[in-house]
């Protein structure tokens, strides 16, 4: 566990898989069997073809950073700052892109363009994954 206090998910029937599923290092999101789309954040309904049966599935877990803000703010007790908030775009599919922090190096080196991989922060049965440079 970080010595980093983070604010952790609520857990429920649709999320559970993407929070627990760094106890095995992998990245999941939720597939459409129909259209063969990634969705996230987890929703009930593909948004391409409106399909219900969504199942989890693991992705690779490496991309590039499509934007990147470095956050010299603490908002909550414990926070670590400065901190690299990034939006990665992951190489499963086009459009597939999710925002997490980026670890494993200074912030201040994090740079737009900088393939990274998944890495997991563990918090009980929660796995937080942030991405590290490759």
């Amino acid at each position: 566990m970080s010595a980093t206090q983070r604010a952790l998910p609520a857990l429920n029937d649709l999320n559970r898989f993407f929070w627990t599923g760094g106890g095995d290092g992998q990245l999941r999101f939720l597939h459409c069997p129909h259209c063969e789309v990634f969705v996230h954040p987890p929703a009930p309904l593909c948004p391409h073809c409106l399909g219900a049966q969504l199942q989890p599935r693991t992705v690779i877990g490496q991309g590039r950073i499509e934007a990147l803000t470095v956050n010299h703010q603490a908002w909550t007790p414990g926070q670590a700052v400065p901190e690299a908030i990034a939006i990665i775009s992951l190489d499963d599919q086009p459009g597939l892109q999710m925002t997490s922090n980026i670890v494993g190096c200074d912030p201040q080196d994090a740079y737009i363009g900088q393939r990274v991989k998944v890495v997991f922060e563990a918090h009980e049965d929660i796995y937080l994954p942030l991405f590290s440079p490759v």
